[in-house]
């Protein structure tokens, strides 16, 4: 019992970091976005010169932002959800509806992972105009969620099953 603890927690510690990257990259892209708008306000208003690259940079970094963000949502549970049913429900019909949406969580992941994958291949020959960067580059983002969605939401799944008597007894205030 004592080994599957340790590797549980292994697991676990592996998908805070993973999930941390997640968030650190999205925030780096903040920051980029943040920045390209004040080159663009800048050149605009006072070399009023406009860089017109801008707006396609922006709406990739948008993409990664919002899914590497939503990705790292699923695995701390921070995302909005009506609780009000699902806390009405004794302790293990709760673990049954929980274990039941990662699962859900996980097969959406991948069917993001496998649409995101051929709209990507679709669009690796095409460039996106101002950036001369594969239109791939953008639906990438779609991908990772994808994946990221598969792995943080699936591997909760199996280890809730897993430790299914301690997760039903722990579903009360939070997440195992």
């Amino acid at each position: 019992m004592a080994e599957r603890s340790m590797v549980v927690t292994r697991i676990e510690a592996g998908l805070d970091k993973l999930s941390d990257a997640c968030l650190f990259l999205a925030s780096c892209a903040l920051v980029v976005l943040l920045v390209t708008f004040g080159w663009l306000v800048f050149g605009r208003y006072v070399l009023n010169v406009t860089p017109t690259w801008v707006e396609q940079l922006a709406l990739v970094l948008v993409g990664y932002i919002t899914f590497l963000g939503a990705a790292a949502g699923i695995h701390e549970s921070s995302h909005l959800g009506v609780d009000m049913f699902r806390d009405m429900l004794g302790e293990t019909p709760r673990a049954i509806v929980m274990i039941a949406v990662d699962i859900m969580l996980a097969i959406f992941g991948l069917v993001m992972l496998l649409a995101g994958i051929k709209l990507m291949r679709f669009g690796w020959d095409t460039l996106l105009p101002m950036l001369n960067v594969p239109e791939g580059v953008r639906t990438f983002s779609e991908v990772c969620c994808g994946a990221l969605l598969l792995v943080f939401a699936g591997t909760r799944a199996v280890l809730s099953i897993i430790n299914f008597r301690e997760f039903a007894s722990h579903t009360t205030i939070e997440r195992f």
